[in-house]
């Protein structure tokens, strides 16, 4: 399967990866606003907070590989300090806070470098190995495509991949499903991976 570099991705990105054996990640494709590439959704209190990572002329068509990270806003304190806030006090921050703090701490330059190391963290932790291969030219047509499928405007329902399995998260006492994976991997720890084989829609 196919499918574009997320930002600490949803448990629906995750399903969909543990649901194929060979994975491609595109980076030839043009950035797209307003999508998973540079956003991801945590639980704070009472509410899901919306962590968004400015970038470089993001109006301009650019290809995904190129799109640069923009630094002249604080974002890095102001994203750390919402994940610390929403999940410092739950079971497995402390053993997995410092993988993460440690590429925050850090002046990743272009925004597909710093989201790949996200993704091999979140991998490692979940201790799954998969087959990764990153695109060097761009097709319009290929099999098992989801590029674009997994989107903040298009409900997971739509794509039939990822069914919600709840487990205790750390606010509220009704359960939200598709946070990003780091959600479920500082509450749940080394529960994470057989609650996300349970969310693979057969």
């Amino acid at each position: 399967m196919i499918i574009d570099l997320h930002y600490l991705p949803s448990l629906e990105y995750f399903a969909c990866l543990l649901a194929h054996d060979s994975i491609t990640i595109e980076t030839q494709e043009h950035y797209e606003k307003q999508s998973y590439r540079n956003r991801c959704n945590i639980l704070a209190s009472n509410r899901v907070d919306v962590l968004s990572i400015p970038v470089v002329k993001g109006n301009s068509k650019i290809k995904v590989q190129d799109l640069r990270i923009d630094y002249s806003q604080d974002w890095r304190r102001r994203h750390w300090g919402a994940i610390s806030s929403a999940y410092g006090k739950t079971p497995f921050f402390e053993y997995y806070a410092d993988f993460f703090h440690a590429v925050y701490d850090k002046k990743t330059d272009l925004l597909y470098e710093f989201n790949a190391e996200l993704l091999t963290i979140c991998l490692k932790l979940l201790k799954v190995e998969k087959k990764i291969i990153f695109t060097e030219a761009y097709q319009p047509v290929v099999e098992n495509d989801y590029r674009g499928q997994i989107h903040p405007k298009r409900p997971f329902i739509f794509n039939n991949v990822y069914q919600p399995v709840a487990y205790r998260q750390n606010f509220g006492n009704e359960f939200v499903p598709n946070l990003s994976i780091i959600d479920l991997l500082f509450c749940q720890g080394n529960q994470a991976l057989s609650i996300l084989e349970r969310s693979v829609r057969k």
